[in-house]
């Protein structure tokens, strides 16, 4: 993807501080009068007929935004103005913390990959949960998912009531929870590979689920360091449990296991549409999986969702390459739909056409 003359100057910025510069810009061009209807004359991809539905939720574009981008839930409406068919916010912890110190997140030179050793900044769950609470017209529409991480600092008898506690209070003001077991981007990192542990986390969840008047899909957040027997026993889980699908996959710790951090980007987009393929292979492609990680240019979406992905989450991409990496993405994706179809017709109907 080319590059703006503004890309190449954030470039030169560390890329948190990149990151936080188009952020705060992203919010003052949503502050100002008619901010966001040009955010949508701007970035927002034209009528493309790009809707499905997806774990019973209709989304208006398969392309979203990834947990990491707007961690808690600041840029709801100018996201939504961009077209995005729904935002992943999180991960969500209960309570504030600040991450690691900085430096924490650096490019790979040549690469057009992150590094990661940020340990989750948050805000914390009730600071979220108003964000979302108040969530305006220019949302109305936009679906949201919850991605619940774990504190830090935590213990491991405290994790399931960590994970229950925002799950329990974000499942009224969210559309889907995404449940983070690849949390490996601080020094205390938690990603939990055995049935036993995964279900301790999400057992409480389905239970409290079956309580409420309302259905909140969950999905699990999975490493794309997980060996084929793990991987095998998610998929299990997915088929054995109440677990609504996967999202594959967070950053990895073994492409560069001599970093401090998890690589996102391009360093691992091969092994990310490898997973997602996998798992739709095994399943039969009858279990929705969102396919995030390394979806640097719209031929990495493209290929992620004829993986067997049904939906597509962006972090990394839209911080190196810019908002304008969904519009981009629609528009081939629309343009590959439509020479399917065609190619589908019967040969009279094409010569009618």
């Amino acid at each position: 993807m080319k590059r703006t003359l503004f890309k190449y100057l954030t470039r030169l910025l560390p890329a948190e501080n990149a990151h936080s510069l188009h952020t705060t810009l992203i919010d003052f061009m949503g502050s100002l009068p008619f901010g966001k209807w040009w955010l949508h004359i701007g970035l927002a991809p034209r009528k493309l007929n790009l809707e499905r539905e997806v774990f019973g939720i209709h989304f208006n574009n398969p392309i979203g935004v990834a947990a990491g981008f707007d961690s808690n839930g600041e840029l709801l409406d100018e996201l939504s103005a961009t077209g995005f068919g729904f935002v992943e916010i999180g991960s969500v912890v209960p309570r504030p913390q600040p991450g690691t110190s900085r430096p924490r997140i650096r490019r790979l030179r040549n690469s057009d990959s992150l590094v990661d050793n940020s340990g989750y900044p948050s805000r914390g769950l009730e600071y979220v949960l108003d964000k979302v609470r108040r969530r305006s017209d220019y949302t109305r529409n936009l679906v949201i998912g919850c991605n619940i991480g774990k504190q830090t600092a935590s213990h491991a008898e405290e994790r399931v009531k960590e994970y229950l506690r925002v799950f329990r209070n974000m499942y009224q003001y969210v559309d889907f929870f995404v449940i983070n077991i690849a949390c490996n981007t601080a020094s205390k990192r938690f990603v939990p590979r055995t049935r036993e542990e995964i279900l301790s986390l999400i057992e409480p969840l389905f239970e409290f689920r079956r309580g409420q008047p309302d259905y909140r899909p969950i999905l699990l957040k999975i490493s794309p360091d997980l060996n084929r027997e793990e991987l095998n026993t998610i998929i299990d889980i997915l088929i054995e449990t109440p677990l609504d699908g996967i999202e594959a996959v967070a950053g990895s710790l073994e492409l560069l296991p001599e970093e401090a951090g998890a690589v996102s980007g391009a360093r691992l987009t091969e092994r990310s549409i490898e997973i997602v393929r996998y798992i739709s292979e095994r399943t039969e492609g009858n279990y929705p999986i969102i396919g995030s990680g390394g979806m640097m240019h719209p031929e990495d979406v493209c290929r992620m969702l004829e993986a067997g992905a049904s939906l597509v989450a962006l972090n990394t991409g839209l911080r190196e390459n810019g908002l304008k990496l969904l519009k981009k993405s629609s528009k081939l994706l629309a343009s590959r739909t439509q020479n399917a179809i065609d190619q589908q017709k019967p040969k009279s109907d094409k010569k009618q056409n």
